[in-house]
């Protein structure tokens, strides 16, 4: 059932959740102008909310709005071979940083051979996409990235390791749906 949600920043459609998922696909093409701070403000509160191991949150964001630092990371923090040059575009560019604890993160994985900080900053991200696509913009997760050089250009200290970064802004055009495999080929039913 479709309804309405109103908030101070504007009042929109609200669609089911399995339609928000069917529609949310990786944005290329973005029309050159900013995201209000509002909407970029509940994309991390929905990542905020996330559930994570232990509940020790290791998610930090870094918010690049300013043109001059997001064309530092398009041109110096993507690794090379596959041009992006779309991203210069996007209204903003989400950074994610893993901030690692002792046990949780580095015990803990090596016993039972999971990933922990990796799981949580997945949740915590497709939180902040999905939020992002129900307010009606485009979102792409960019992992071809050089860590070292994304820690530097946005000034994380050495204990943030830079997993992502997530492009940001308003579609330019209509987005094309990929593919999925059926729920045939994905799931074992016991």
């Amino acid at each position: 059932m479709e309804g309405f949600a109103c908030a101070s920043f504007q009042c929109m459609e609200v669609k089911p959740f399995i339609e928000l998922v069917k529609h949310r696909t990786s944005c290329r093409s973005y029309e050159p102008k900013p995201v209000p701070r509002e909407f970029l403000e509940l994309m991390l509160e929905a990542a905020r909310l996330a559930p994570s191991a232990c509940n020790k949150q290791p998610w930090r964001f870094a918010v690049v709005q300013d043109e001059a630092i997001r064309m530092r990371l398009v041109n110096e923090a993507f690794l090379a071979g596959i041009p992006m040059k779309w991203a210069e575009n996007a209204g903003a560019i989400i950074a994610l940083g893993m901030e690692t604890s002792a046990i949780t993160h580095r015990i803990a994985p090596k016993i039972s051979g999971v990933d922990y900080p990796l799981l949580d900053l997945g949740i915590a991200g497709e939180h902040l996409v999905l939020q992002a696509e129900e307010l009606g913009l485009g979102t792409c997760w960019i992992g071809w990235i050089k860590p070292k050089e994304v820690r530097r250009i946005i000034g994380w200290p050495r204990g943030i390791k830079p997993v992502g970064l997530i492009t940001v802004g308003w579609s330019e055009g209509e987005r094309k749906t990929r593919s999925r495999l059926a729920i045939e080929e994905i799931v074992k039913w016991m």
